[in-house]
């Protein structure tokens, strides 16, 4: 009995200096695990993609991060997705990524026999990966001593590539910064940047990752490697301006990639030429005018290769451009549930889609400068039409979205409850057009009485003309105690009493 009891606190602290936890009797660390678990929205609904199929797009980080987004969000494939990461995260060598998939699947499947944590594999990968280090740190040491440049670039390279594999990106990051300095040719300079890129995108500092694609594209790189870098580094600038809000740049950088360089060598390290198509008709829809959709993107050849892969972002597009907002709405809403399990797309598409209708309102206005409220409602919120609604009244949701487009000054127009009108305010062209003449004539007076002002001081005393090299020949004598004139000024230099 005291042998038993004895064992059971050596095994509690085995686990827990391997940083492990059972997820039935135990609650999860105050780490990494519990700063990674934040809680994501649910999304709620079946997808229109088979998990498997979906996920054989990508692998390396972008795989595991991909799975685990949608194992902590959807309420159908969170089992399934969880199970998929952590056969994943068995397959590389970063621990704290299986221990946060272990936890999230143990909150989900309680009793499931596979949530339990492979005390074995945790704590070979942990000693295995501290004794390479180790081990790298030392040759980099033994380089920096030789002072061999290519030697200390290599040594930098495989410390931040280990790093990388661990899951240690601040470390993967500065490893491969202190690359610069011992870069002899374009091509070392290339590849450190690429990495850095790939660093920065895995954690999500998109700032830097602007930074380091405009410093790689002014790097002075070979031909052959600019064109193998440049649908990398296309996607890299895509991805960044769209997660900092700017979806018309991102937009115009998803439709200048070439379709050749990504169907030919994927990069699924980050996205697919799927994405591609996904990301760059959303921005535009939500961006871009009604004839820069169909010149840009509808007309635009080598983007059709990447809408072919995703069907309805094309039709939703024509849609748009052919004024039939009611199936364009449809068709997004009908994708929700796939672009909010998307990694990069979930925290946009409110914005994108609320961009999207306020764009489809603001064209349904055009033509007209009076419009029915029924025909209107029909289209954009066809829920509130029947039954015991009341779509006219003050509260009714779509109303109330008029009234903050209408005080947010995106359309001009007010609403008639009474008669069930949309009416354009009016503007009396005849006033507008007196003031702009008013307007101009008094700058073209203000024009006048300055250009005769300055006739009047040219031609009065008052205009002094400035010191020239021959006037100063003349006043100024060979004589030191004269003083001296500065040319182009009348001031003397010398002392003003003499």
């Amino acid at each position: 009995m005291s042998s038993g009891r004895s064992s059971k606190p050596g095994q509690a602290k085995s686990r827990k200096t391997l940083g492990l936890f059972d997820p039935k009797t135990e609650d999860a660390p105050s780490g990494i695990l519990g700063a990674s678990l934040k809680p994501n929205p649910q999304v709620i609904g079946t997808p229109n993609f088979e998990l498997e199929t979906y996920i054989s797009n990508y692998k390396g980080r972008s795989r595991f991060n991909r799975l685990f987004h949608i194992g902590t969000t959807s309420d159908v494939l969170a089992v399934d997705a969880l199970k998929l990461a952590v056969a994943q995260a068995l397959s590389e060598t970063d621990v704290d990524q299986y221990l946060k998939a272990v936890q999230a699947l143990a909150r989900l499947a309680p009793k499931d026999p596979e949530l339990a944590p492979n005390l074995g594999w945790v704590g070979k990968v942990r000693a295995d990966m501290q004794a390479k280090t180790e081990r790298l740190e030392s040759e980099l040491r033994g380089y920096k001593n030789n002072l061999i440049k290519e030697s200390i670039r290599m040594g930098n390279e495989d410390l931040g590539n280990h790093f990388y594999a661990t899951g240690d990106l601040p470390a993967a990051s500065r490893a491969y910064w202190q690359m610069r300095d011992f870069c002899t040719t374009p091509t070392h300079v290339s590849s450190m940047y690429l990495k850095l890129i790939n660093v920065s995108m895995d954690r999500n500092d998109w700032i830097s990752t602007h930074a380091y694609v405009y410093r790689l594209r002014n790097a002075l790189s070979k031909p052959e490697d600019m064109a193998k870098n440049t649908p990398r580094t296309v996607i890299a600038l895509g991805l960044s301006q769209m997660h900092q809000g700017q979806y018309l740049e991102a937009a115009n950088t998803f439709l200048s990639i070439d379709p050749t360089g990504v169907l030919e060598e994927t990069f699924d390290e980050v996205i697919s030429a799927n994405d591609v198509a996904v990301y760059g008709g959303l921005c535009a829809l939500a961006s871009m005018t009604r004839d820069d959709l169909k010149r840009r993107v509808l007309d635009n050849k080598s983007f059709r290769n990447f809408l072919e892969l995703e069907p309805h972002i094309r039709r939703a597009i024509k849609c748009f451009w052919e004024a039939r907002y009611r199936p364009l709405l449809d068709i997004l809403e009908s994708y929700r549930v796939d672009y909010m399990l998307d990694v990069h797309l979930h925290k946009h598409i409110d914005t994108l889609y609320r961009q999207i209708r306020v764009k489809s309102i603001q064209q349904y206005l055009i033509p007209s400068s009076k419009t029915v409220l029924k025909d209107m409602i029909a289209i954009f919120s066809p829920e509130l039409m029947g039954g015991e609604a009341k779509p006219f009244s003050l509260s009714s949701p779509f109303i109330v979205e008029l009234i903050r487009l209408i005080e947010n000054d995106l359309i001009d127009f007010r609403i008639d409850l009474v008669g069930g009108f949309l009416v354009r305010n009016q503007v009396d062209l005849r006033a507008q057009v007196q003031a702009e003449i008013l307007q101009n004539v008094a700058e073209f007076n203000n024009a006048v009485r300055l250009r005769m002002l300055n006739m009047e001081i040219m031609d009065s005393p008052m205009a002094i003309e400035p010191v020239t090299a021959a006037d100063r020949a003349y006043r100024r004598p060979n004589d030191p105690n004269l003083p001296d004139f500065q040319e182009g000024s009348n001031a003397y230099q010398g002392n003003p009493s003499t």
